[in-house]
């Protein structure tokens, strides 16, 4: 029986790599900690992204890998996770507790953007993470809907000053949604819509959050220059649609938020085709690798392709998301796959810089 070293040790926790970070653990850096003691052997991993679901069952596939090793009778394997702040905008005040801000936008109406936001934040959530969902789409606010908070649910207030988030599904909300009612058009300037956004965001008592995934409402206006000027959002995802025309305005989100330094962490693709559910026969309806495509000329990646699916369409409407109506169904799997590349890319991305100043030229 030959001793056990470090080298063994570590070649055997390379034979499994991480899906979402691409690489081994012991490349990837996240072996804390090796201890040997005679034929037993205990190893510390941390990982950088929410893994309350994934640890136990990679911690089992390890201790086997180590247990493998000629000379090991024992082996356990202890695997912890957290998320590290990230800021895109190093001068821009951070909200407090808030350790990064997600914002989720599209060129366009219509693409599915509230759904993915609010199906990636409980996926997230299911993932351990402690996540905050804004909606801050102040004309057409939709998350009450499809978190399933009643209409006519109110916030409460501390001093008349903080207002008290929602919980529905396992996230702390916010929307104008809880302010106002249903038949209530908001009828304002782009001056009163910014200054919305200012106060239930600011005003909000979050508490401690790894993330706040912002639903943005559709394009490049007020919203989006107020929220990237204003606040330090850690990064964006961009939600599209093969169709040619909605690639287009995806294009012009993606524009946006490289002129003001905030990363796009990747593409989501709704509707990348229907199948059948008679004959399973699966075909592209709006158009085929349009979102690979853009991905590769903007140097970032798609995260999740999404079919056009009805049950997707009927949880939203009845206030259960699919993530949270059935974690491991084949459509939540995909919501969650996306959720953990999200985070990983921003959990390996490199601190950004200060704000650039938007002017306005005739060139």
């Amino acid at each position: 029986m030959s001793a056990l070293t470090q080298a063994h040790i570590e070649a055997a926790l390379a034979t499994y790599t991480d899906p979402y970070l691409d690489s081994d653990l012991v490349s990837a850096g996240c072996v804390r900690d090796i201890r040997v003691g005679g034929d037993a052997v205990e190893v510390d991993i941390h990982l950088s992204y929410p893994s309350d679901y994934l640890k136990d069952g990679v911690a089992q596939m390890l201790q086997v890998a180590l247990e493998n090793i000629d000379g090991c009778r024992s082996a356990r394997v202890y695997i912890d996770w957290s998320v590290a702040e990230h800021k895109s905008q190093n001068t821009v005040e951070a909200i407090a507790n808030v350790k990064n801000i997600v914002a989720i936008a599209s060129g366009k109406g219509g693409v599915g953007k509230s759904t993915t936001a609010v199906n990636l934040a409980i996926a997230l959530a299911k993932d351990g993470a402690k996540v905050g969902l804004l909606d801050a789409d102040i004309y057409g606010p939709s998350q009450g809907i499809m978190l399933g908070v009643k209409d006519g649910t109110r916030p409460t207030t501390i001093d008349n000053k903080w207002f008290m988030p929602i919980e529905a599904h396992g996230l702390k909300t916010m929307s104008m949604a809880y302010l106002t009612t249903e038949s209530t058009p908001m009828v304002w300037r782009g001056p009163m819509v910014s200054g919305a956004l200012m106060q239930i965001l600011t005003q909000t008592q979050w508490g401690q959050l790894d993330y706040l995934i912002i639903d943005m409402p559709p394009g490049t206006g007020d919203i989006q220059l107020t929220l990237s000027q204003k606040f330090p959002v850690s990064g964006s995802v961009v939600v599209t649609t093969p169709q040619d025309i909605a690639l287009a305005d995806a294009k012009k989100g993606i524009e946006m938020f490289n002129k003001v330094n905030i990363p796009v962490l990747g593409l989501i693709e709704n509707m990348s085709m229907h199948i059948c559910s008679n004959c399973g026969h699966a075909e592209h309806i709006f158009g085929q690798d349009g979102a690979d495509e853009l991905a590769e000329r903007y140097e970032t990646k798609v995260l999740g392709s999404l079919p056009l699916s009805k049950y997707i369409r009927e949880q939203s409407d009845e206030g259960t998301p699919v993530v949270a109506a059935d974690d491991c169904s084949e459509v939540s799997m995909l919501y969650r796959h996306a959720a953990r590349r999200m985070a990983v890319t921003l959990a390996l991305r490199e601190e950004g810089t200060a704000v650039p100043t938007i002017e306005i030229s005739e060139d």
